[in-house]
């Protein structure tokens, strides 16, 4: 059955932080906290639209919920909870921080529903951590995610590839740390400029460079290969498109673009391709090509205005290259070539 997230925005709503890169009014395009009365008309809103059979979740997102006082969580979760009660929906969840997480809190928040408890984790590097002054360390989330378990709740991390001082080797131990803490799913997140933040300031006056967006995306297709290796989902890549997001003014520098998870995934496709030639004609004679795929892999295999096909025939001697959506699995390809055929998927990746 197809998810259906309702989501709840509470932009910086209990955060008692100043990250360098955080203006989360840009970031949710929300400038106020949300009401008890607004959850529950947003619920009913989205639940009124629903045409189809759906796993319906609703979700807190932005701020610290956990950091509200408990009666202010209470009294957000109570329009969710009466929902949940009363089968219109299917789950709750939110996000938090990781040194806002305990029993007692968790406890309470079991009490009103909640399931799934997403961590902003952001790197397990202490010094990018401090940096970007987040205000916690790797020993509270080993903490936050073993308590999240402990209640047996669903726990998710999200990561922020690209934060000051962060480099190939910091991160690589990051994604080492997370495969330890084997939380249930994970979203990656590239650092961007956003507007009136502390990270805008390090941008200017050049103490802070940002990503390109080749560099983001192959952190962050890094990230997802290994993450896959392990069986642990990676539900996104890249901001949730948002009016204010596709503003210079607001998007300053960075890994930004609206098609960024389709982007990571173009990124491995081009590598699975290129192996695949350098395989069947290493000596770089010219040949043809015809590539058999799914035929929802078809825009992610040409990639964002046909560049993966474009690269790919300028680097290799590639005289004819012709793609065929047939009956391959999803994230795989079958290469026919020189009356050779060479099958590749993402899994494989990993061994190269």
């Amino acid at each position: 059955m197809k998810h259906y997230i309702i989501p709840i925005f509470i932009p910086h709503y209990g955060c008692t932080h100043a990250c360098v890169f955080c203006n989360q009014q840009k970031i949710t395009g929300r400038g106020t906290p949300v009401t008890p009365a607004e959850v529950a008309g947003i619920i009913d809103q989205h639940i009124s639209r629903i045409t189809e059979k759906r796993h319906i979740e609703v979700a807190f997102y932005g701020g610290s919920f956990t950091a509200l006082d408990t009666s202010i969580q209470q009294a957000l979760l109570k329009p969710a909870y009466n929902a949940l009660q009363h089968g219109r929906i299917h789950a709750i969840r939110l996000s938090t921080r990781p040194d806002y997480i305990n029993d007692e809190i968790v406890q309470n928040l079991i009490d009103f529903g909640v399931s799934i408890i997403e961590l902003g984790v952001q790197s397990l590097d202490n010094e990018v951590l401090k940096a970007s002054a987040r205000g916690h360390t790797y020993g509270d989330v080993i903490q936050a995610v073993a308590v999240i378990k402990k209640l047996g709740l669903q726990c998710g991390i999200q990561l922020m590839p690209g934060l000051p001082g962060e480099d190939w080797s910091s991160l690589i131990t990051t994604a080492r740390g997370v495969l330890q803490l084997a939380p249930n799913f994970i979203r990656i997140y590239p650092t961007v400029v956003i507007a009136h933040t502390k990270l805008a300031d390090m941008y200017h006056d050049g103490r802070y460079t940002p990503l390109s967006l080749l560099m983001g995306t192959a952190r962050a297709a890094f990230l997802k290969l290994l993450f896959l290796q392990y069986k642990i989902p990676v539900i996104r890549t890249g901001l949730q498109a948002t009016e204010d997001l596709s503003n210079h003014d607001v998007v300053l520098a960075g890994p930004y673009h609206p098609a960024f998870g389709e982007m990571v995934d173009s990124y491995l496709f081009y590598l699975m391709m290129a192996h695949a030639v350098e395989s069947i004609a290493p000596n770089q004679q010219r040949i043809t090509m015809l590539i058999h795929h799914h035929s929802r892999d078809t825009s992610k295999i040409r990639g964002l205005a046909n560049r993966n096909i474009k690269k790919l025939t300028s680097i290799y001697n590639i005289d004819h290259l012709t793609l065929k959506a047939d009956g391959q699995s999803l994230d795989e390809i079958l290469i026919e070539s020189q009356d050779l055929c060479y099958v590749i998927n993402k899994k494989m990746l990993h061994n190269l």
